[in-house]
């Protein structure tokens, strides 16, 4: 893992492809990391610099400093700040899941993004997403509420279960995967006040459709790359969509988590999007 210094800390990134090619930014989800793309990320062209920025939320090896803003507005800022500090331009950002790199146009950060490919991910109204996201605000209340949530995540049968994992991933995630989720803060009370201090944000209804909203002044190429699921609504795909000027794309039989549950459809329809560009 290469790391870069940012306002809030150290951030850890993964880095694959090219390194003379165009960047291509993954993000991931919350209580997830860089492994979120493990399955995809060989079936991506060779020619595109990926990147693989370890956010704080979870899924993060390294504490973030004790003054860090890790609430929703600092955490879209922390995204800004790394695309800032390695000096990248005309990035294609890729959105799963965590939707707040939907607000950066808002925010007027997106100079450096020139595509973007949003996954299905939190939007509008839809903050935190669905049932799972209502479960993962109460078990982040404290330490030991999200040391507790991600041991029951880590067993695999308990983790399937339609109400607590199951709606996010239609298949069963591979262990190795979900172990590099969790092992690190399991073990550090630090990482997991990180991502205690990004569950506190205050979500105003008002405030996250029209930020989302906002989107439609983001004049690159957009493909919303969707799966009919219980968390993320359809309806939502095609407002991204209408705002964006977007290619509306499906990955068939997913949930949330296309890149786990489909990579070989999910890398074909990303791999045709980066060779469009």
């Amino acid at each position: 893992m290469k790391s870069v210094e940012v306002t809030a800390g150290t951030v850890e990134y993964r880095e694959d492809g090219d390194p003379a090619g165009p960047p291509v930014v993954l993000l991931h989800g919350l209580l997830m990391n860089d492994s979120q793309w493990e399955l995809v990320l060989p079936l991506l062209p060779t020619g595109h610099r990926y990147l693989l920025p370890v956010l704080p939320m979870g899924g993060h090896r390294v504490p973030m400093r004790a003054d860090a803003d890790l609430t929703m507005p600092g955490m879209v800022g922390l995204v800004a700040d790394f695309l800032d500090a390695l000096g990248l331009t005309d990035v294609v950002l890729v959105v799963t899941d965590w939707g707040g790199p939907l607000f950066l146009t808002d925010m007027g950060r997106d100079d450096r993004v020139g595509r973007m490919i949003v996954c299905p991910s939190e939007a509008f109204e839809n903050f935190p997403p669905g049932l799972p996201g209502k479960v993962t605000w109460l078990a982040t209340r404290t330490p030991l509420t999200v040391s507790i949530a991600m041991r029951m995540l880590a067993v695999g049968w308990l983790r399937r279960q339609y109400l607590v994992f199951g709606m996010m991933a239609k298949k069963p995630v591979p262990q190795p995967i979900v172990a590099h989720w969790f092992e690190h803060a399991l073990r550090s009370v630090a990482l997991r006040r990180d991502l205690i201090a990004y569950a506190r944000s205050r979500f105003e209804t008002s405030e996250l459709v029209r930020a989302t909203e906002s989107l439609a002044r983001f004049d690159g190429d957009v493909l919303v790359l969707w799966s009919r699921n219980p968390v993320m609504p359809d309806r939502h795909a095609h407002r991204l969509a209408e705002l964006t000027n977007a290619t509306l794309r499906y990955v068939d039989d997913a949930h949330v988590l296309i890149m786990l549950d489909q990579p070989e459809q999910t890398a074909r329809a990303m791999s045709a999007f980066l060779a469009s560009g």
